[in-house]
């Protein structure tokens, strides 16, 4: 029931619902709608009230919107929902400015966690740009908070992090462990012993190592990670880098009616050809389906393991490095495009996305002529015009990663100089050349705020308040559409969901302002008073 906003009469079964007496953004176009009527999961009207009424008939919900805006749900592009629910049971580093408070932060989770356990202690989301000191922790650092029971932490990207000292003995890493291909492992000044620093794919040591020292309440884990997506408006959400085990897991959650969102897996194809996924695989089931492939083809820019074709321009230099060998990356693209499935790819720098775009065009001029399957570059920080250029042609999808904006611009401009610098997330330029533009957050990188997305790609503004290069900016408009129906669109679902559409899914969120009408600044603080999936509240914030 929704208190005062709901008339129904009394004794009849609920069958449609009517919202009304609001802003209804319908991103079809800039025009807004007077009212949607909705029946069981779909959109069946829109238009005047009395006449969607008088459609109704007699046993009708009236919703009263009271002013507030209606539009549809967030679609998330790109985002890590099994991560994020195991991050969230973790120590929480993000905001943590200085070595000390981690180790606080760490020791504090030890009493109230950990009591009277020997298994590891992990915490996530520390972010040295932002600490104190302006570098990464070390073994030394970690092993303050224990010498006995392994303490590792990973960096917020997710592509670095530091294990103390019995860490490193319990994974038998030592001076003359080699680097693993697309990895790093820190060593000790003038030394090869290791300093605790292990970067990229180097962190999967830790994944065969401790796979038993991870194992948590992953039940509870992924309820609690669903209603943070919720209460951001996200009704549908990816899973970014999905592992056998992963999907077998969600597949199962979703058997058991624990989803109560839609989630689109994407499994990493490295070593594992990610055979076991079937063409019906493809299709939801009860919430969940497979959407297609993801590759990783390098690191992070704020971390300067992103591959670039011009090195970075702070102390120590560099150019990054690639996860993958050009022939690994065509053949698999070349997978995907026979099998005639989507491919995403992690690409931060300008050489990966140069990379993937030779890889990905020339598997598609072998064997995917004809075919509408909407790869997705995932990223797009260092995206140049020329690279933007041949996207297009290929019809290829931009998913940026606008939140490094204001979350790293700052350090963007140091590391990369004034003139890349300025440029990161090129969405301005990517609209001009008619490549189709999403927006996501990442998750657990950052938090799911799509309003937080919208304002950055709208206004630039890094945390010192520089504003970044204008040109780049877009409308308010275009910016919603890059979270509702261009979403919608990456996913092949645009049929289905993105809009306020007759035919289409009813998902919905009630904002308490209209985005279209306020200060540009107070974007980002615009709240979800209410979500909608399938006609169904999923999501009511306490006012």
């Amino acid at each position: 029931m929704h208190g005062e906003n709901l008339l129904i009469l009394f004794g009849e079964k609920k069958m449609k619902t009517i919202y009304y007496n609001g802003t209804i953004l319908t991103m079809e176009n800039l025009e807004t709608v007077q009212a949607v009527l909705v029946q069981d999961e779909k959109i069946i009207g829109i238009g005047k009230l009395n006449e969607l009424q008088e459609k109704a008939g007699k046993n009708v919900e009236l919703y009263d919107l009271r002013g507030k805006t209606l539009m549809p749900a967030f679609i998330d592009s790109h985002s890590h929902i099994t991560m994020a629910a195991q991050m969230s049971v973790f120590a929480d580093l993000t905001e943590c400015v200085s070595f000390e408070q981690i180790i606080s932060a760490l020791k504090s989770y030890k009493e109230e966690k950990r009591k009277n356990t020997k298994k590891m202690i992990i915490g996530f989301g520390y972010d040295q740009n932002v600490l104190y000191e302006k570098c990464h922790p070390n073994k030394d650092i970690l092993d303050l908070v224990s010498r006995d029971i392994p303490v590792f932490i990973l960096h917020v990207s997710g592509h670095m992090g530091v294990i103390n000292s019995i860490g490193l003995k319990r994974l038998s890493i030592t001076e003359k462990t080699e680097n693993p291909e697309g990895g790093r492992i820190g060593r000790i000044k003038n030394s090869n012993i290791p300093d605790g620093y292990m970067e990229e794919t180097a962190l999967m040591l830790l994944q065969y190592g401790f796979a038993d020292d991870m194992k948590m309440d992953i039940i509870t884990a992924i309820k609690k990670i669903q209603t943070l997506y919720l209460q951001n408006g996200i009704t549908t959400v990816q899973d970014g880098a999905s592992s056998f085990q992963t999907i077998e897991m969600m597949k199962n959650f979703a058997k058991q009616g624990l989803l109560n969102l839609d989630v689109v897996s994407y499994p990493v194809l490295s070593n594992i050809e990610a055979d076991f996924i079937s063409d019906e695989d493809l299709n939801y089931k009860n919430h969940f389906r497979v959407g297609g492939y993801k590759i990783i083809l390098d690191g992070s820019p704020q971390g300067k393991s992103a591959w670039l074709s011009i090195p970075y321009e702070t102390e120590g230099g560099g150019q990054g490095y690639p996860w993958l060998s050009d022939k690994k990356v065509f053949d698999y693209c070349k997978k995907a495009v026979t099998e005639g499935r989507q491919i995403l790819a992690h690409c931060n720098g300008d050489a990966a996305s140069e990379q993937f775009l030779n890889c990905y065009g020339k598997a598609f001029q072998q064997v995917g002529k004809g075919q509408d399957l909407r790869p997705v570059m995932i990223h797009c920080q260092t995206e140049r015009k020329d690279q933007i250029e041949r996207m297009s042609k290929l019809n290829m999808i931009a998913s940026f990663f606008v939140g490094h904006i204001y979350y790293w611009g700052d350090i963007h401009l140091e590391n990369l100089g004034k003139e890349r610098g300025m440029k990161i997330s090129p969405v301005g330029t990517a609209l001009k050349n008619g490549v189709c533009i999403t927006f996501h957050q990442d998750t657990p990188v950052t938090k799911p705020n799509m309003f937080h997305s919208i304002w950055c790609a709208v206004e630039r503004k890094t945390r010192n308040g520089i504003l970044l290069d204008q040109e780049e900016c877009v409308s308010v408009y275009e910016a919603l559409k890059a979270v509702t129906i261009n979403a919608a669109y990456q996913y092949h679902e645009e049929k289905k969901k993105g809009s306020i559409c007759i035919g289409k899914n009813a998902d919905f969120i009630i904002v308490n302002k209209n985005p279209m009408e306020i200060k540009i600044s107070d974007i980002k603080e615009l709240k979800v008073d209410v979500t909608i999936k399938d006609g169904k509240i999923v999501y009511k914030r306490n006012i």
